[in-house]
């Protein structure tokens, strides 16, 4: 008796690589939008006559606002998931640029991007997708928050060039339409590949099932997972904090400040957004390739070798002196572009190791805080540097002092915390 022929069948995507598309998808469509102020820094300057830290004013308060709603945000991803925080986030996104185009004052470009962009932005940021990656990639978790982590250096890459031709062709308030727009298209498909997320799953496995099957949890091991109460008494909590703080510090004192460091020294303004933008899409690469290594040789090693990186960048920006020197700029742009973004997943996913649980997203949001201190105070300080000696050196050079201060307190979290009694 012949069997009957097997029926061919299409191998089907699991839901948790859907997600992690997802996920890198939207994170780049923020990361770009958010990203892009360094180019309408240069216009507002132009064309309002503001100074240098009076026009960075907004994106420190951005920073800040990350930084401090992150908590927030945390929490109402553990309780609410990712799709609902993605159409509060595109919702918030799309309101911030439209008015945006049509800003006249300062105040106005404060509260629109630093605070009602920034909320959007975060709520489709790592602080809501790591939690849910960290549960369903385990065992490759760096490699998981370096995918996502990688549409940060993506998303730079690709909004310094795009918005500076709009802004040169169209105009700044155009082009915000532009943007507005397209995360109006956008947002309601991404929410929807977020549907089978549930908020309430503990933990699942990447190696012994598919992804997304959660029949692994029947086999777990049982564990408590850490609350936010027993994370603040450890000193891994503070270290994790200051290793946002100083990493916020020395990517800010440069990131912000670049297109118009290179303008003043006197190369063309578009010319230097393409080799920026060149540089910061390198972080693709770089971020997957850091976060995977974190995975096999220890989140400190990975995150360690991404500080030298940004280092090496920090130190050709010094070297530029004259619009001669292309070399010393491009290999600023892509020593710096490099590692862009790189520490991000070494460090979410050290937290994820090192506090797993439910409250994760929040234990995440509340460390995050640091992040947005350092990179609100690097943001506006080099520009107060700036209007203070004329120069971006000190403050490159702050950033420097900044990034080997989140090497030490990266170091100092090789071993695991002591939960401590209440």
């Amino acid at each position: 008796m012949s069997n009957p022929p097997a029926i061919a069948t299409r191998p089907r995507i699991q839901p948790a690589w859907l997600m992690l598309g997802g996920a890198f998808t939207a994170f780049t469509l923020s990361a770009g939008l958010m990203h892009s102020y360094a180019v309408y820094l240069v216009a507002f300057i132009e064309e309002f006559g503001w100074g240098r830290a009076e026009t960075s004013i907004a994106y420190s308060v951005s920073q800040l606002v990350a930084g401090f709603s992150s908590p927030l945000v945390g929490a109402l991803v553990d309780r609410l998931g990712p799709r609902r925080l993605l159409l509060l986030g595109g919702g918030l996104l799309i309101l911030g640029l439209a008015l945006s185009a049509y800003a006249t004052a300062l105040w106005q470009i404060i509260v629109l991007y630093g605070v009602v962009m920034t909320v959007g932005a975060n709520c489709l940021g790592l602080v809501v997708f790591v939690p849910l990656l960290s549960r369903h990639f385990v065992r490759h978790r760096g490699m998981a928050i370096s995918i996502v982590q990688s549409a940060n250096g993506l998303g730079r890459a690709v909004s310094a060039p795009l918005v500076q031709l709009g802004v040169s062709g169209i105009g700044w308030r155009p082009t915000y339409l532009v943007q507005a727009v397209l995360m109006a298209v956008v947002a309601v498909p991404l929410a929807a590949l977020f549907r089978r997320a549930d908020p309430a799953t503990a933990a699942i496995t990447d190696g012994a099932v598919p992804e997304g099957d959660t029949s692994a949890l029947a086999s777990a091991p049982p564990h408590r997972g850490w609350s936010l109460s027993e994370a603040v008494r450890t000193r891994h909590f503070w270290l994790l904090f200051a290793v946002y703080l100083f990493t916020g510090l020395g990517s800010f004192f440069v990131s912000l400040h670049q297109l118009a460091f290179a303008i003043d020294v006197g190369f063309d303004r578009v010319y230097a957004a393409g080799v920026l933008g060149i540089g910061a899409l390198l972080a693709v690469f770089g971020t997957i390739v850091t976060g995977t290594l974190s995975d096999y040789v220890g989140r400190e090693i990975s995150a360690i070798l991404a500080y030298g990186f940004s280092i090496v960048g920090v130190i050709c920006a010094l070297m530029i002196t004259s619009p001669d020197q292309h070399w010393l700029l491009w290999l600023h742009a892509c020593f710096f572009g490099l590692t862009w973004g790189a520490r991000g997943p070494a460090i979410t996913a050290k937290t994820a190791d090192l506090f797993p649980g439910p409250q994760l997203g929040t234990i995440l949001g509340f460390i995050t805080i640091g992040s947005g201190l350092g990179a609100a105070a690097g943001s506006w300080g080099a520009g107060w540097i700036f209007d203070l000696t004329g120069s971006y050196r000190v403050a490159f050079s702050l950033s420097i002092a900044s990034y080997v201060c989140g090497v030490v307190a990266f170091w100092a979290l090789r071993r695991p915390p002591v939960r401590r009694a209440s």
